[in-house]
C-alpha cells in the first residue's frame, strides 16, 4: 500500500508582472522605445495616446465581470489554444542574464573593398580564386593568421584547387599592395614595414625601415641605447625614426569605416547644479504616454451588458478582450514602476556622491557599491544592478555611465576609507607628470602613495595601472 503524507513547504516565485518589470528595468532608452513599439503592435488594447487610466481598475475588475456573468467559468476557457499572453513568459533562465541584440551593420566590409581592388588586377581565373581566398583569410585587424601551407591545404579541400607555394605568395604580395597600407600582413613587423615602404623615402623613413627590419625586438622592448650603438647614430636620428613609426597603424583594417557602426548614447538622466543644489530630470523618452484602448473598454461593456444571454463565441471573445486589457494594464504599471525605480536609484546616487557632483573632481568620489544603494532605497541588489546596466547621465562634466560612480573602498593609514577611483586618479596624475626618459616603476608609485598616507600593496598598484591601460615603466620610456 502506498504511503500518503502531507508536506508543507515555502517557495518564492516571481509573478509574471515582476518578470516583466525586471526585463524592462535593464533596458536602455532606445531598447525601451523599441519594446513599447513591439508591445503596441502585438497588443491592440494598448494605445500610446494621453488617455486617462485612473478608472482602469474599476473598468476591468474581475469582480465586475463575474457578478454580471455568473455562468462564465474563466478557467474553463483557458485551454491550450487560449493561453493568455502573460502566461507564456518563460522563467527557466537566470534573472541576471543579459540579452543583447547585435546591431545591423550596413555598407561594405573590408572583404568587399579588397575584392573590388582584386577585380581591378589582370589575373587568370585560378589566380583570381587564390587571391579571393587569401582576402577571405584576412581578419578584422587586417592580418592573415594562417600560414601559406594551411592556405594551400584549404584551397585543396574547400575549393578543389591545387596551388603551389609560389602562387600563393605571389597573390599575397599583390593583396599587400592594396589599400589600406599594411593590409594582409602576417606579423606586426611585416605590417609596419609594408606601411613604411609606401611612404616617401626620406632619411628618417629609411632609418625606420632598418630599425623595424633589423632591430625589431630591441625596438619593441625600447632598448634605445642598443639600437643607437648598433647603427652608430645619436638620439636625434633615432627619435625622428620613432616619430615616423608612431604614425603607422598597427591594425590597418580598423581604420576602415566600412565595417564600423556608431551606437548612439541617449542619457537617461540630465543633471544640473542650481545654487549648490544637485537636481536631475528623467529623460521623457523613459516615460512614454500609454493608455488602454477605449474601443476595447467599450467592447468589454457591450459583452457585460449581454449578461446571461452571452453565447459561447462571445464568451471566448470576452476572455480575449479581458486578457488583452490585463496585459495592457500590467505593461503600463511596469513602465510606471520602472520610472520610479530609476528616479529612486538616481536620487540615492546623488545623495551619496553630492560632493563630486558639485566639484567634478574624481578625487571627491566616495566609496560606493550596489549594496549601499540597495539598502538606502530598500531594494534588492539585482534590481540596482539592472538599473545601473546601460544607463547614462548627462552632467556638467560630460556624459557618464551610472557604473562610473561605483567603486570599492581602500583604507588610508589613518583608517579613513576612500574610493579606489581616488587612488587611480593619483596614479594617473603621477604617471602623466613623470619624466619620459626615466618613468616610475610600480615600487616608486607605491612609495609615492605611502608618502601621501595611502596604505597599498605593489600588486594593487600594478592592477590599477593595467586597468588604466598604462604599460610597465620600461615600455613607457621615450627618448
Amino acid at each position: 500500500m502506498v504511503k500518503q503524507s502531507l508536506q508543507q513547504s515555502l517557495q518564492q516565485k516571481l509573478s509574471p508582472q515582476q518578470i516583466q518589470l525586471m526585463k524592462l528595468i535593464e533596458l536602455s532608452t532606445l531598447e525601451l522605445e523599441q519594446k513599447v513599439k513591439d508591445e503596441i503592435e502585438t497588443n491592440p488594447a494598448l494605445d500610446d495616446e494621453n488617455n486617462n487610466i485612473d478608472s482602469l481598475e474599476e473598468e476591468i475588475s474581475d469582480k465586475d465581470i463575474l457578478e454580471e456573468n455568473q455562468d462564465i467559468d474563466i478557467d474553463q476557457y483557458l485551454s491550450d489554444d487560449e493561453i493568455p499572453a502573460y502566461k507564456l513568459h518563460h522563467n527557466n533562465t537566470s534573472q541576471d542574464d543579459v540579452h543583447e541584440n547585435a546591431p545591423i551593420v550596413g555598407g561594405q566590409t573590408h572583404f568587399d573593398v579588397l575584392k573590388t581592388q582584386l577585380g581591378e588586377v589582370k589575373l587568370k581565373e585560378k589566380e583570381y580564386k587564390i587571391g579571393e581566398y587569401v582576402i577571405g583569410c584576412i581578419d578584422d585587424d587586417g592580418y592573415i593568421r594562417r600560414t601559406i601551407d594551411q592556405i594551400i591545404d584549404d584551397l585543396v579541400f574547400k575549393e578543389n584547387l591545387v596551388a603551389q607555394s609560389s602562387e600563393v605568395e605571389q597573390l599575397l604580395s599583390i593583396v599587400q599592395t592594396f589599400d589600406p597600407p599594411g593590409i594582409g600582413a602576417r606579423t606586426l613587423q611585416e605590417c609596419l614595414l609594408l606601411q613604411l615602404k609606401r611612404k616617401e623615402q626620406t632619411e628618417s623613413v629609411l632609418f625606420a625601415i632598418d630599425v623595424i627590419n633589423l632591430q625589431f625586438k630591441q625596438f619593441v622592448n625600447k632598448h634605445y641605447n642598443k639600437i643607437c650603438e648598433k647603427f652608430k647614430v645619436n638620439d636625434v636620428a633615432l627619435k625622428n625614426a620613432i616619430l615616423e613609426i608612431e604614425k603607422l597603424n598597427p591594425k590597418p583594417a580598423s581604420s576602415s569605416n566600412h565595417t564600423k557602426y556608431t551606437q548612439q548614447i541617449i542619457p537617461d538622466f540630465s543633471l544640473f547644479i542650481n545654487n549648490e543644489d544637485v537636481q536631475f530630470q528623467l529623460n521623457s523618452r523613459n516615460a512614454p504616454s500609454l493608455s488602454v484602448s477605449k474601443e476595447y473598454l467599450n467592447m468589454l461593456h457591450l459583452y457585460k451588458e449581454q449578461g446571461d444571454s452571452i453565447n459561447t463565441d462571445n464568451k471566448q471573445a470576452l476572455l480575449f478582450v479581458k486578457q488583452k486589457l490585463d496585459s495592457a494594464k500590467w505593461f503600463i504599471n511596469a513602465i510606471h514602476q520602472r520610472q520610479q525605480t530609476l528616479i529612486s536609484t538616481m536620487s540615492s546616487i546623488i545623495n551619496m556622491q553630492k560632493t563630486y557632483f558639485l566639484t567634478g573632481d574624481e578625487k571627491d568620489l566616495n566609496p560606493m557599491i550596489l549594496k549601499d544603494i540597495a539598502q538606502d532605497i530598500n531594494m534588492d541588489i539585482s534590481t540596482i544592478s539592472r538599473v545601473v546596466n546601460s544607463k547614462y547621465v548627462e552632467t556638467p562634466y560630460g556624459i557618464k555611465p551610472l557604473k562610473y560612480y561605483f567603486s570599492e573602498s581602500i583604507s588610508r593609514q589613518d583608517g579613513e576609507s576612500i574610493s579606489v577611483k581616488e587612488i587611480k586618479s593619483i596614479i594617473k596624475e603621477k604617471i602623466n607628470s613623470e619624466s619620459i626618459s626615466t618613468p616610475l616603476n610600480d615600487q616608486a608609485l607605491v612609495d609615492y602613495l605611502i608618502g601621501k598616507g595611502y596604505k597599498i600593496a605593489r600588486r594593487t598598484v600594478a592592477k590599477y595601472r593595467e586597468q588604466m591601460n598604462f604599460p610597465v615603466a620600461r615600455l613607457r620610456k621615450k627618448i
